[in-house]
């Protein structure tokens, strides 16, 4: 910190006091501390010109005692305290608070001046030989005996006390002084807890507050529930957000933390097949899964389940513009009808505009002149993925995976009916009620039916 003599001291003081400058500007103007020119012109108020002079000053603890007093008995703040008594040292009031709060007045007492002895202190010729009780007082007897009373109340007290705290923080020391206060003296349960007396009484107060995360956590407990546990905390965070609510999704993370809530989901696993090539559309898609308006681009693929070594084959149709499953068909063989059954279910959907183009694999149904002859009839325009690249149909491909994650594989199926019911089930859920970030937070037919703006 740079050094400033007694003249220009004085000399910024004054500036401050007659020409009328308030100390920002005094301080800016000549590149200084705004709270060091602050504390000068507080002493040279309290003390005149030696208020400002250099001051060398070692403190006793019944100085230290005195100032402490008169701040509290007034109510001083310590600026207002070291200009009264004329302290230089800006933050030393604060330290000798905290030293009496955790220590009372012996901590007060100033460090011995110079190095520490490296001779140790000759031992007694009897070791079991201990100082005389007589050579201390009766008053320190009385309060070391206190102080160790305090101590193994404290220690015999079952640790964890606050539930869902991490064994020795604040809140649960805090917790076990509060307990133990009314049989012993704080003072002593803070220095055998090591506790700050600030620290304990702001932990006192959240603990008298109780849990302000309450009601969100029930919201999230419902979130989770309604939803099966498929929801993680991003989409939780969505959810509550919809309601009105604005809650940070780093909250909603912990807080799933503290409930042991964790999405079921598994990761997905890349897996790619390379089928049989045979007459193959060129890939118009390419990959270009955005779509400004419905009906404009469709992708489509089939599935395979399996329930006690029954199989059962789904093909759906998704739109592009916001993920909803327009159309789809079921069957438990892998048959032309399948397709086809799924392909006249979307075609009904079309208006009269509506020319779509279908995106799809390699698959052997759709490479069928009777499938082509079917999307030419409704002047659809046919495209395929490449051979064996399973990304260029990665948005059916994500659907399949999210729909085995959610469905297929959080639940025990003993028949192809109670699949088939499921499938129902979770289709109608993921269009109407689960949500997509990308979609703002709404389902794909919340998205779909949304007003237009303005």
């Amino acid at each position: 910190m740079a050094k400033y003599d007694e003249q220009f001291r004085l000399r910024l003081v004054k500036a401050c006091l007659r020409e009328g400058a308030t100390v920002g500007d005094v301080a800016t103007r000549h590149g200084i501390d705004y709270s060091m020119l602050r504390r000068w012109v507080a002493s040279y108020r309290a003390h005149g010109r030696a208020g400002l002079r250099k001051k060398f000053s070692r403190y006793d603890a019944q100085f230290k005692m005195m100032v402490l007093q008169r701040m509290w008995r007034d109510g001083l703040s310590h600026r207002e305290v070291i200009a009264l008594f004329d302290i230089r040292n800006a933050g030393i009031v604060g330290q000798w608070e905290r030293l009496y709060h955790v220590g009372g007045v012996d901590a007060l007492a100033p460090a011995p001046r110079g190095r520490p002895r490296k001779m140790t202190a000759p031992r007694p010729d009897n070791p079991n030989e201990q100082a005389a009780p007589e050579t201390r007082t009766r008053e320190e007897l009385l309060k070391e005996n206190e102080f160790l009373r305090a101590e193994v109340a404290y220690l015999k007290k079952p640790r964890c006390a606050a539930q869902g705290e991490e064994a020795g923080s604040a809140k649960e020391k805090a917790q076990i002084v509060h307990e133990l206060r009314e049989r012993h003296p704080v003072a002593a349960l803070l220095k055998a807890a090591g506790l700050a007396r600030s620290t304990f009484y702001y932990q006192l107060k959240v603990l008298q507050v109780g849990d302000r995360y309450a009601q969100l956590k029930d919201r999230i407990q419902t979130v989770y529930d309604h939803h099966k546990g498929r929801y993680g905390y991003r989409r939780i965070t969505a959810a509550i957000r919809q309601s009105g609510l604005s809650i940070n999704h780093k909250t909603v993370q912990r807080l799933m933390g503290q409930l042991q809530l964790k999405s079921l989901v598994r990761p997905k696993k890349y897996r790619s097949y390379r089928g049989e090539v045979g007459r193959v559309a060129p890939n118009l898609l390419k990959r270009d899964f955005h779509a400004p308006r419905p009906n404009q681009k469709w992708v489509t693929d089939v599935t395979e389940f399996n329930v006690g070594g029954q199989k059962l084959y789904l093909s759906p149709v998704m739109d592009l513009y916001n993920g909803e499953i327009i159309a789809w068909h079921m069957d438990r063989r892998p048959s032309f009808e399948l397709v086809t059954g799924m392909l006249n279910k979307a075609l009904a959907r079309l208006g009269r505009n509506d020319r779509p183009m279908l995106h799809s694999d390699q698959g052997w149904q759709y490479q069928m002149s009777a499938y082509r002859r079917l999307l030419g009839g409704h002047a659809l325009t046919q495209s395929m993925s490449r051979k064996g690249n399973c990304l260029d149909n990665a948005a059916m491909e994500s659907f399949f995976g999210t729909l085995k994650s959610e469905c297929y594989k959080l639940q025990r199926f003993t028949s192809i009916h109670q699949l088939q019911a499921a499938l129902a089930d979770y289709i109608h859920y993921y269009n109407h009620d689960r949500i997509k970030l990308k979609l703002k937070g709404l389902s794909p037919v919340q998205y779909r039916t949304q007003p237009l703006a303005a």
